[in-house]
């Protein structure tokens, strides 16, 4: 008796993701063409633009995805964290492993190698978009546990992760110079959050173990 159960056929989104993220590891993104993604993705130039309306659009997805998976991870992580403290520096934590993971999947290292201004802000722009209302939802809850004490969570969260998202694009190539800008962050986190010294000492921590990783 034969077998009739069917396996479902890989998502022609997912294909073309992956195919433009694999390329970008290779290729700077301004000579990568639609028809390079779809050979790449064994599909039809036709079906990358079903989905997608240009190359730029695909990118978007791809960063917005990558985000995803670290947003995915950190909500896996937090399942034990008890304060909102706690919760922040897993959010941030998933953040620069995603940053300092997987080559194939390190989206910042290859877009400063590329140096392309358009990709950096297009990086930028997603970052705040996906992270800045988890954070400000968590300053919040900190702010009721009375560990955080500041004004406008809303404002200051769009604010450090935008301040994140240049250290770790632009200073990728100089661990040292990386972990001192962090260790200065984390002392003006303190400072404007008014939480307990060492609170945010975790940032840099967290770049060691990346890189001995």
């Amino acid at each position: 008796m034969k077998d009739k159960t069917k396996q479902a056929k890989p998502d022609k989104r997912e294909l073309i993701y992956d195919a433009l993220e694999a390329l970008m590891c290779t290729v700077p993104f301004n000579k990568i063409s639609v028809e390079s993604i779809a050979k790449k993705a064994g599909v039809g130039k036709g079906s990358v633009y079903y989905y997608f309306e240009s190359k730029d659009d695909i990118l978007s997805s791809v960063i917005e995805r990558s985000y995803r998976r670290a947003i995915r991870e950190y909500l896996n992580d937090i399942r034990y964290e008890q304060s909102a403290l706690g919760r922040i520096k897993q959010l941030f934590r998933s953040v620069i492993r995603k940053d300092f993971g997987d080559s194939r999947q390190n989206l910042i290292i290859t877009l400063h190698l590329h140096d392309d201004l358009m990709l950096h802000y297009k990086l930028k722009s997603i970052a705040v978009q996906e992270l800045s209302p988890i954070l400000t939802v968590l300053l919040e809850q900190g702010i009721e546990e009375g560990s955080i004490k500041m004004e406008y969570p809303k404002e200051s969260a769009e604010i450090i992760v935008s301040v994140l998202t240049v250290f770790l694009d632009n200073t990728l190539q100089d661990g040292g110079s990386l972990k001192k800008k962090l260790k200065i962050f984390a002392n003006v986190l303190e400072t404007c959050l008014h939480t307990q010294k060492g609170s945010f000492d975790f940032l840099f921590d967290t770049l060691d173990e990346e890189y001995m990783g």
